[in-house]
């Protein structure tokens, strides 16, 4: 069975650095799978992709010899197990608040005894380059769930919810942290106050012996991330990477886009 070199990098303490899949093209998985990234995710959370397309894409980036991930709609065991069942390498899991809901997660990413997924599924084997059989026997040992810490409470609280066995990583998403850290009045956090609770969590993780991983929108962000020691680094979006490049080419070309189309 093949191994899941992320979970390899992470527990090896080194970074493992891949971009989020938001648009549902199974071309642009194609392609992005062969560009370098140690991983790639498709989010299911935030976007219009489906569980057939999520499936397709995710068996396009195993069979370019990738790691494929997907973020599930919220925690709930259903979509962990249609993600795993369709081949994921692993799931990330979003606005995990308390221990119960990050034991619900992880219980939900293992066979019975260490978990309670159900046994079943066709395509999950094929990603891993295994038999049923092999898949069945192994991938507990090989499936990679990271967990997301978008609340400050889970902050607070952090190593009561995140000190549940099996985590491989916990992953900040920086817009919803942020959000819940705002004042009564809307106001949102300072600069200042915002990185301490980043910092907050990058301790925390340390603690624990999991890998620290944010989202981070630029390659000088996410190097300075990583001397941090943070490992599971998303880079932006592939639809980020599309609209900057092409705001590039009309910004050097002189401006609006209707002005450049006659060249």
């Amino acid at each position: 069975m093949r191994p899941n070199r992320v979970k390899q990098l992470l527990k090896a303490g080194k970074p493992a650095v891949g971009t989020w899949l938001s648009l549902g093209s199974i071309t642009a998985a194609r392609f992005l799978a062969r560009s370098g990234f140690d991983w790639l995710t498709v989010d299911v959370e935030h976007s219009l992709v489906d569980i057939a397309t999520t499936t397709h894409m995710m068996g396009a980036i195993a069979d370019a010899g990738g790691i494929a991930l997907a973020r599930v709609p919220s925690n709930r065991h259903d979509h962990i197990k249609r993600i795993l069942d369709n081949g994921g390498h692993g799931v990330v899991v979003p606005m995990v608040c308390t221990r119960q809901e990050a034991d619900e997660a992880v219980r939900a990413c293992l066979y019975a005894p260490r978990g309670n997924r159900s046994v079943g599924g066709s395509v999950h084997a094929l990603n891993w380059g295994a038999t049923p059989a092999d898949y069945y026997k192994q991938v507990d040992d090989e499936v990679l769930i990271v967990l997301q810490c978008e609340h400050i409470d889970a902050v607070r609280n952090f190593d009561t919810v995140f000190g549940v066995p099996g985590i491989d990583a916990v992953f900040v998403g920086p817009n919803d942290l942020m959000a819940t850290m705002r004042a009564p009045d809307g106001t949102p956090p300072t600069p200042e106050v915002f990185e301490q609770a980043l910092q907050d969590i990058l301790a925390g993780c340390k603690r624990l012996g999991v890998a620290a991983g944010l989202h981070t929108f630029s390659t000088d962000d996410a190097k300075r991330r990583i001397a941090e020691g943070w490992q599971f680094i998303a880079v932006n979006s592939e639809l980020k990477f599309m609209t900057d490049g092409a705001a590039k080419v009309v910004a050097e070309l002189g401006g609006k886009a209707g002005e450049v189309a006659k060249y």
